[in-house]
């Protein structure tokens, strides 16, 4: 019988740590998207202070400390770029070494795909700030009831930045693990306050 060591690993789970590793943005451009959720948490939290919800406010601030916290980590404790790629590649051979086919990953796109990806990029920029402007706007228009709705819009950020921080301890990555772990434990205060603080 093999052991559990002659297993090739999971192309999926590969995939997986990859996404929760994150890499160290190459572009001033790439930095937009990692700052727009502490701006938009914070400037919430400030209007839901105002408004006297409390409880919604310290919620969006220790969701925005926690942002802020995986931005400056993303920028210290993660891989380059050209060390994310080299990761690749060497997981991409082990892969193909224990006889399991590697997902397929940059390079393989046709030229259409390139150029759409090109197109993409240039307006980078365009689509987080807006939608931090819009997030603004929509969390202190209409603060969310407690409803399964709710719950589920903020479930899938509980369990990532759960596993993000998990894997930021297992990778000796401070900043990253307490900052994951305080976007969780915002999204989790966001339904408290939701429940504590109905909406007159």
């Amino acid at each position: 019988m093999a052991s559990d060591g002659s297993k090739a690993p999971s192309p999926y789970r590969w995939a997986l740590m990859l996404l929760l590793d994150g890499g160290r943005p190459s572009r001033t451009l790439g930095w937009v998207s990692l700052v727009a959720p502490v701006i938009t948490q914070a400037a919430a939290g400030a209007g839901h202070w105002a408004a006297g919800r409390r409880q919604r406010a310290l919620a969006e601030w220790a969701g925005a400390a926690g942002f802020g916290l995986v931005a400056w980590g993303l920028g210290t404790e993660a891989p380059t770029r050209a060390q994310v790629e080299e990761n690749i590649q060497q997981q991409k051979d082990l892969l193909r070494k224990l006889g399991t086919k590697a997902p397929a990953t940059a390079g393989t796109e046709t030229p259409a795909a390139r150029r759409l990806l090109r197109y993409f990029r240039r307006f980078e920029p365009v689509f987080p700030v807006a939608g931090m402007v819009i997030g603004v706007l929509w969390r202190l228009r209409h603060p969310r009831r407690l409803t399964v709705l709710a719950i589920a819009a903020e479930a899938p950020n509980v369990v990532f930045n759960v596993l993000r921080a998990a894997r930021a301890v297992q990778r000796r990555r401070p900043r990253m693990a307490v900052g994951s772990a305080l976007v969780a434990a915002g999204s989790v205060a966001r339904l408290r306050a939701a429940s504590a603080e109905p909406l007159r």
